[in-house]
This record gives C-alpha cells, structure tokens and sequence, in this order.
C-alpha cells in the first residue's frame, strides 16, 4: 500500500473505533503504532509507547492544567459561583432579562476561575437556574442562558482549551491568552445582544423584578470581594508578566484553598474528592495528547498535509473559501464529535493547510476555540445542554435546543467576524510584541 493509502484507511480507522465508543486516547494510540509500523517497522513504532508519555509529561506547559483544574475543584468548594451571581443580580436583576444578562456575567467571571465548561454548567444549574425559576424565567430560555454562560469559559483565559491546542500546535500560551480577550469580549455582548432581543421578542419569558437598595448591592460585591480578587491575581499576573502560565496556575490554585480555609468550606471529604477529580481530569488531558502526538507522526509520515494541501491547491477557490469549508467541515464534526476530541484529531491536517495560505496560528487557535464552544451547545449532541438536562430532566430537551438558538447564530456572528477581520484576534498581541 502506498503510504497515502495507509494515511487514508488509518483514518477511517479512528473514526471507526470512535464511533465504537473506543476512547479517543487509545483509539489514536493504536492506529498511530500500527499504522507508522506498515510504514516503517515494529521496532520505531514501539518506541512511541516509551518516548511520548515521557515527553507529554514532562511537558512545562501541560503543568498549568492540573493546577487550573485543582483551583477549579478549590473554587468550586469555596462557593464563589454563588457569590459572583449574587453581585451581578442584584446590580442587573432589575432590567428585563437582568437575571440573564447576570447568568452571562457572572458566568464569565467564574469561567476564569474555573477549570471547565461543564463544571461552570453545573454548577450554575445548581445556583442560578433556582433563582430564575423562582422569579418566573421561562425555564427553557433559563437554562439556554446558564449553557451559553458556560460554554463562553472555553474562551476565558485560562482556557484548558487553549492550553490543549498550543501544546499540540507548538504555540506560545500568552500570545494565545492574549489573542482571546478581544474575542471574549465581542462573544459576550453578542451573547448580552442576544439575550435583549429574545426578551424583547417574548417578555414574558423575563418579566422585570424589583431593584435590590444600594446597601443590597454593596453587601453582593463585598461578599464576591474574594472571587474578584482571585480573578485580578490571575489577569494582572498574567498580562503584566509577573507570573508565567504555569506560575499564575501555581498561585490561583494555593490562593484558591486558603480562600477555602478562611471560608472554612473545605473538609477532609471535599478535599480529597477534589484531588480525585482533579487527578481524574489531568490524566484523561494526558492520555488524550500522548495518543494525540502519536497519531501526529503516523499522519506526518504518510503526508497527509501535503496531499491537502497540493488537493486545496487545485480548488477554484479563494483562501477565503478554503477556510470557510474548513469551518462548516469542523461545525459538523462539533456536532457528532466531542469537541475537544475534534480539534485534537483534525489539529494534524488543518493547521498545515492555514499556515500554507498565510494565516497566523495564533488566530486559528481563537476560531478553534469559538468552535469549540459552538459544539458545547449545538445539537444533536451539545455536552453542556445533556449536562443541564441530566440534573434537571423537568426542562424538555427539545425546549432547550430550541431556545438556544438564538445564542447559536450570535457565536456564528462572532465566527465570521473573526474570520473576515483576523486583526480582531491579532492587533493585542501585535501591540504588546510591539
């Protein structure tokens, strides 16, 4: 077989074994070895079981993600979620849609102190879903609104999604930390855009409550003194250069627990169960780029890429065009696929190809990150949306893909946007190297 034949069925392969309900990890794995050694031999192949898991470990980029998750599993404990909600209803609680927009908010702020979107869903699920129900939100557009929340954390420095995709891509995190505060922002007044029209739309799904005294909201922002102090540690550090990645990870994850101890919310059981699920998640991240690293050489041996590449080459279309095929290509595969599973599987082939047509990484590291957050809510799959439905089954699943919708188009707005005017993702990191 040609090495373009091998490169073609060993992809077949993988999807195969994934629609098979293998793990992605080991499904890589496997077809990387065997496929690199009809290439090649056993012995080169084999080698990858010991070389791999010994550099993705010891990876100093990759160390930022245990922390991040750890200080996500302290902050969880601490009930910051809670306290980040509370500030942002009693400041926005009195418009049309307040507690919506303090969802989106307060979502956003938690995104950046927690390791993940399906956590920052459910916990908000636990938080604010009751306040908005009680209030008479519509539940349906409640929950639309608590998944559009947090699937925005795949977009919120520090983003384990970012992370992921710069230990695969070999791109410098900060310049990628960077790169998503323009983006971030635009995706949530877009989502805030939203939000305003379907209220004004259907007010009835948001009636307006009574405005909290001043004195309500300086207790709100006092008590959710702590989370913003946090999140201030983790941005100032960051972008003023204090801190590397993996330092500012190190600091938010020991300020995270000595928030906890003060609180005295931590016990020896939430503790330990933290640490579990912490440890947990890392070692599913690992095995996922260990078999990601893998399936690379194989894909880069049988020269995949260059086959795009010369195939886009005589397509009668503008770059342009090209990408705009590559984003409806990843929006189907967002939807069938995890997305994390996605962006790891298909990083090999595209990445290639954008920087063949001029594009910068970096960039490609914010539009994989918006798609990333697209298939956290597109149907027929939308993790975040199965995650709320499972702890409140009451809400109908259909009523939820349904209003989430109008969050969908606003996140393809932003897509777009990005895509025609990359400048967007560009211009801060261009500023500050400047």
């Amino acid at each position: 077989m040609s090495a373009t034949a091998i490169g073609v069925t060993g992809i077949i392969a993988l999807f195969a074994l994934v629609f098979l309900h293998v793990p992605l990890a080991f499904g890589m794995i496997v077809v990387g070895i065997v496929a690199f050694a009809v290439q090649t031999s056993w012995g080169p192949a084999l080698t990858f079981l010991a070389n791999e898991p010994s550099q993705v470990l010891g990876s100093m980029d990759l160390a930022a993600v245990p922390l991040f998750l750890m200080m996500g599993a302290f902050v969880n404990v601490s009930g910051f979620s809670k306290d980040l909600y509370t500030a942002a209803a009693a400041l926005l609680g009195h418009r049309r849609g307040g507690l919506s927009y303090a969802t989106i908010g307060g979502s956003a702020a938690f995104g950046a102190i927690c390791g993940s979107s399906p956590a920052t869903v459910a916990t908000f699920t636990r938080v604010a879903l009751p306040e908005m129900l009680a209030r008479n939100y519509s539940p349906s557009f409640s929950g639309a609104t608590i998944a559009a929340g947090g699937a925005l954390k795949a977009l919120i420095p520090p983003s384990l999604s970012m992370i992921l995709y710069c230990v695969v891509a070999r791109t410098y995190i900060f310049d990628v930390f960077i790169a998503a505060v323009i983006p971030a922002l635009i995706t949530i007044a877009a989502n805030i855009i939203a939000i305003t029209l379907v209220v004004r739309w259907n007010p009835a799904i948001a009636p307006v409550l009574q405005e909290v005294s001043r004195a309500e909201k300086l207790t709100a922002l006092w008590r959710a003194a702590p989370a913003i102090l946090l999140i201030g540690v983790i941005f100032v550090g960051l972008y003023s250069g204090i801190f590397t990645v993996s330092e500012a990870a190190s600091v938010a994850a020991v300020v995270s627990f000595v928030f906890a101890l003060m609180r005295r919310t931590i016990t020896p059981d939430n503790f330990a169960r933290g640490l579990r699920d912490t440890a947990l998640t890392a070692g599913m991240i690992y095995f996922v780029l260990i078999g990601s690293s893998v399936f690379t050489y194989f894909i880069s041996l049988a020269k995949i890429p260059e086959q795009l590449i010369e195939m886009l080459g005589h397509v009668n279309l503008p770059p342009l065009g090209i990408i705009a095929l590559m984003l409806a290509a990843y929006l189907v595969l967002g939807a069938i696929f995890d997305e994390l599973a996605a962006m790891v599987v298909t990083l090999p082939f595209a990445l290639p190809i954008i920087v063949h047509f001029g594009y910068d990484p970096v960039w490609w590291a914010i539009i994989n990150v918006i798609i990333v957050e697209l298939g956290l809510v597109i149907p027929p799959i939308g993790l975040v949306i199965l995650i709320l439905h499972a702890m409140r089954p009451d809400i109908p699943l259909h009523r939820l893909y349904k209003s989430i919708v109008p969050f969908i188009v606003a996140d393809l707005f932003v897509l777009a946007l990005l895509t025609l005017f990359p400048q967007l993702a560009l211009w801060l990191p261009t500023l500050l190297k400047g």
